[in-house]
């Protein structure tokens, strides 16, 4: 192996300190037990676990409870059908599950968590009751689901999750859990992840707040309500998922589809920091770094599954306590005592082959009226856009078959970047969303809007 080459193994002193953080996070959150797992490069580089049971630990295989990570499987399945051409995320759900009582708002609301809907479903606490309790959707929803207009505010929904379970259930023909089964679980080779816990499992616990002893909690079938919370897991199965979140699967969903689903949609709840919620992700920020994953919680467990695509790492920790092990900062932590320990190093630099057409005449200095910006070609054929020399909107652009380029990230996302060219095939100058950039500052010679002073640049006096 060349000596820049990225060793998946951990160093001795990096696997020591994910050991203490998981001993510390059991101890001091008072967890039965605890089991963590670190992905980084697509695979599985450590694996730990912390209980109070004299002699016993489980392990990577034994099923915990994961909560709402179950929406990030059920947003999967939405966006395979996305892709599949069955529905748009703009598709109002009335359109393919007509009569809820929600029909306005649209599927991407729903995955957002923009669409109004209550937090939680009418009656008793639904995490602690049997599904038999809400047979029906108007029984989920109740008598006014909406608290906010759709599409106004983040407002995080349970029963949300349910209606899209109900339309992929309306879409396929067959029960939810038959449908990810089948096309998430097997396809990924996630065999200890199921709708019912499935030997070897770690049974849920409440501990009491003042003092040093635990009940038993329930563990209900969610009914309508599982494609919000049900799923059971391992950390071995969250941790092959999480290289599909990362790395996409075309057996199961294309990088593209992965990549939208952790892209920001909809802004933060007022009062939190984090970044926001894509389509079935939550984005948060921990020491410095983007990360995207979600968090869980049932009566008994709480989980978190959590991810860095710029230090391609991953950390899953699953806990059998009701609160107590903040398992979402555990494995945020995890994640960073890797990345932080160990950075990823990056990709060789490699320069075009003579095979590639290279725009150069697209490549150096324009100007946005006086500002000078900076255009790159990158190896992989995609453009960087970014102000030279002081702070300012920066973006990537990916080329098209017509010869533009479309905004990837950014102020200019989903922009087109037009090269305009003179009779004699050189560049006039660059159409950005209506934005003229110029070789020279306001040059004369391009349509720059409003004109430029026929008497040119001057002093004072």
């Amino acid at each position: 192996m060349d000596a820049l080459s990225e060793d998946l193994e951990l160093l001795p002193s990096t696997r020591r300190a994910l050991s203490h953080r998981l001993a510390v996070a059991q101890s001091e959150g008072r967890a039965p037990s605890v089991v963590a797992a670190v992905v980084r490069g697509g695979e599985v580089v450590w694996e730990g676990s912390r209980t109070s049971v004299e002699g016993h630990g489980p392990d990577g295989d034994v099923q915990y409870r994961i909560g709402s990570i179950t929406k990030t499987f059920t947003a999967v399945l939405v966006l395979r059908m996305r892709d599949e051409g069955l529905l748009a995320l703009s598709d109002p759900l009335g359109k393919h599950l007509p009569g809820t009582g929600a029909d306005e708002v649209t599927i991407a609301q729903l995955l957002a968590h923009t669409g109004g809907l209550a937090a939680e479903t009418p009656g008793e606490w639904w995490e602690r009751t049997p599904g038999t309790r809400r047979p029906a959707l108007a029984d989920v929803l109740g008598e006014a689901p909406f608290k906010h207009a759709p599409g106004t505010r983040h407002h995080y929904s349970n029963p949300g999750y349910t209606l899209l379970g109900s339309l992929v259930e309306a879409l396929r023909g067959k029960p939810w859990e038959d449908v990810l089964r089948t096309e998430v679980l097997e396809p990924l080779g996630l065999d200890r992840t199921s709708a019912q816990p499935q030997a070897p499992h770690a049974g849920g616990w409440a501990v009491h707040p003042w003092a040093d002893v635990i009940l038993p909690e329930p563990a209900e079938d969610l009914g309508l309500m599982a494609p919000a919370g049900q799923l059971w897991s391992t950390t071995r199965d969250l941790a092959r998922f999480a290289v599909l979140l990362t790395r996409g699967d075309e057996r199961v969903l294309s990088a593209e589809s992965a990549r939208e689903m952790r892209t920001s949609v909809a802004p933060p709840e007022p009062g939190f920091a984090d970044l926001g919620y894509g389509l079935g992700l939550q984005l948060t920020e921990h020491r410095g770094r983007r990360l995207f994953g979600h968090s869980g919680s049932l009566p008994g467990f709480v989980a978190g599954l959590w991810l860095s695509e710029a230090d391609d790492v991953a950390a899953v920790v699953l806990s059998n306590c009701t609160s107590g092990l903040p398992a979402s900062a555990v494995a945020t932590d995890l994640l960073a005592i890797v990345a932080d320990a160990e950075p990823r190093f990056p990709a060789p630099w490699k320069p075009f082959t003579e095979a590639d057409r290279v725009p150069l005449d697209l490549c150096g200095v324009w100007y946005w009226g006086t500002a000078p910006q900076g255009l790159r070609l990158k190896s992989d054929g995609s453009l960087e856009l970014g102000p030279v020399g002081v702070p300012g909107r920066s973006a990537r652009f990916r080329a098209e078959s017509d010869g533009t380029w479309t905004g990837l990230s950014g102020y200019y996302a989903g922009e087109t970047l037009r090269a305009v060219r003179r009779e004699d095939g050189s560049v006039s100058h660059l159409d950005l969303g209506s934005f003229v950039f110029t070789r020279e500052p306001y040059d004369p010679q391009a349509p720059v809007p409003g004109g430029v002073d026929p008497q040119g640049w001057r002093g004072i006096g």
